[in-house]
């Protein structure tokens, strides 16, 4: 089911749903909550490597050496190169209950520009959210830390998960963390099928 502003309202104000800070109410749209670009970032960047191995191959050679560290204070701003990728969260901490999930997309203010995202929170998941931004425009785009960039849309399902006893890889997160793809047992398994 999805949910609407009232119902959204209704479970942040009975604590179902926790979000902070909220800074204000008109986050809340008809169908979707605003959520704001926090201050950390992993940047990536073109290294001495000539690609990321998301395939497992090279375990020496981790994701997370692909990307820089930086932090942004609120009001400050970073520059989105065309066709760079940046990790960031949201300003907001969110905790969800076991039966409702996230749908995110970035606001159409900003898709018009060419920024992208497309991502789902979990039920049951708390902490910053994780942002994957994309400029896919041709022209660098500057942003804002603390601009509302990403709204999120609430479902609610018929039962609840347990997610909490399922192991996950990014739970609890308050700072962005690079992709641990290169460490999925499928690839394990992948590569013993292809050896044999």
């Amino acid at each position: 089911m999805y949910l609407t502003r009232n119902s959204i309202i209704k479970l942040y104000k009975e604590k179902e749903i926790i979000i902070r800070p909220l800074l204000s109410e008109k986050q809340f749209g008809e169908i979707s909550l605003d959520l704001r670009l926090g201050t950390d970032f992993l940047v990536s960047y073109q290294g001495r490597h000539a690609f990321i191995d998301a395939a497992g191959i090279d375990t020496n050679r981790p994701i997370s050496s692909s990307f820089q560290e930086t932090k942004r204070l609120v009001g400050e701003t970073i520059l989105l190169h065309p066709h760079q990728t940046v990790l960031c969260s949201t300003l907001e901490y969110i905790k969800l209950p076991n039966n409702i999930f996230l749908d995110l997309t970035t606001r159409s203010s900003y898709s018009r520009l060419g920024i992208t995202i497309s991502s789902i929170v979990q039920p049951g998941y708390c902490g910053c959210v994780s942002l994957e931004l994309t400029n896919n425009n041709n022209n660098p785009i500057k942003i804002r830390v603390g601009a509302a960039i990403i709204q999120a849309r609430f479902f609610q399902l018929d039962q609840n998960t347990d997610y909490f006893n399922t192991e996950r890889k990014y739970n609890c997160q308050v700072r962005p963390v690079a992709s641990k793809a290169n460490l999925d047992e499928e690839l394990i398994n992948l590569d013993k099928f292809f050896k044999s």
